[in-house]
């Protein structure tokens, strides 16, 4: 169901949530704004992680379910399991729900020769762009049957990569993702925000991901980036990786770090859709966390975790 629609009126009190910028490449401020985040986040120790084991649980506030049936997938995304191999790119996941238990594998684009920049105004489908992009393969299976209709498909790799970026941040934008994609940044300026609670001074990235998350030819984000400590509080992005959500702009606020293994990790998340309409969308939380378990791809190629990748991730003490 698209958004527009259900003839909901637009967001009057932010109409640029992302502004349009025509940039190219890393811009020095941007660049050096960028090397500072990862290195507060750990990028050190995060590369060498082999194998990264998490556990999420949340909940769906109403109304955005019936919004977005596909993306949100309600009955199926109440806790999840994910394995994820950072070296290839490999993410799997296991979702459970009062529906039954979905399970996703994603590789995400590989390294490789620069993409092709991306039009002033690409208003393809999203099938036509991925054409152009490398934007990597995922394969979608509920209570054990393989999903092949685009949407499911489209919905699933969008919130593998989404995951990604809310855990991580910096560590991506400054790292694989860098070399899996052409990204462009710019010093957006600063602001003041409130995160649970808590009002941050933060310097702004704008930046534009070719492909974008999931199989988007492009994408927009801006990261806030405390004054303090150089960790992401809030990402806002553009969700071009579904036809039902093309136009549409949420931020996900990121709050209660702590630093496990040399890395300094988000455990709380709140989503709220920005446009076309003001919403509260899903609270969820990190429970589980372990890293250097030592299994590999093979062990992720199945409806059940295999071999080392089994155990479910240790709970955060």
């Amino acid at each position: 169901m698209i958004f527009g629609a259900l003839g909901l009126p637009t967001l009057a009190a932010c109409t640029t949530p992302l502004p349009r910028w025509r940039g190219s490449g890393l811009s020095p401020p941007a660049s050096a704004l960028l090397d500072e985040a990862a290195a507060a986040h750990g990028a050190g120790s995060f590369a060498s992680i082999n194998d990264l084991n998490l556990r999420y649980s949340g909940r769906w506030h109403g109304l955005v379910a019936r919004l977005q049936p596909v993306l949100v997938d309600a009955g199926f995304r109440a806790s999840s399991e994910e394995r994820w191999l950072p070296g290839t790119g490999l993410v799997a996941q296991a979702h459970t729900g009062p529906a039954g238990c979905k399970h996703v594998i994603r590789q995400m684009p590989a390294g490789g020769p620069p993409v092709a920049p991306a039009a002033a105004a690409d208003t393809r489908t999203i099938a036509e762009q991925r054409e152009d992009h490398p934007t990597g393969e995922v394969r979608v299976f509920f209570n054990g049957i393989e999903a092949t209709d685009r949407d499911r498909r489209d919905a699933a790799a969008l919130v593998v990569d989404g995951y990604a970026l809310f855990l991580l941040g910096p560590l991506l934008l400054d790292g694989a993702w860098l070399a899996q994609r052409r990204v462009a940044a710019e010093w957006g300026g600063e602001a003041r925000i409130t995160v649970a609670g808590r009002t941050e001074p933060c310097d702004v990235l704008q930046l534009r991901l070719t492909p974008g998350l999931g199989f988007a030819g492009e994408d927009r984000l801006a990261i806030y980036l405390d004054r303090r400590e150089r960790l992401m509080r809030r990402v806002r992005f553009s969700l071009n990786g579904l036809e039902s959500t093309q136009g549409a702009v949420a931020e996900v606020d990121c709050s209660e770090h702590l630093t496990r293994f040399g890395v300094t990790w988000p455990t709380r998340f709140h989503e709220r859709l920005l446009r076309p309409v003001p919403l509260e969308v899903h609270d969820w939380r990190l429970t589980g966390l372990d890293i250097n378990r030592g299994y590999t791809a093979e062990d992720l190629a199945f409806l059940v975790f295999a071999g080392k990748a089994f155990p479910p991730a240790l709970p955060l003490a």
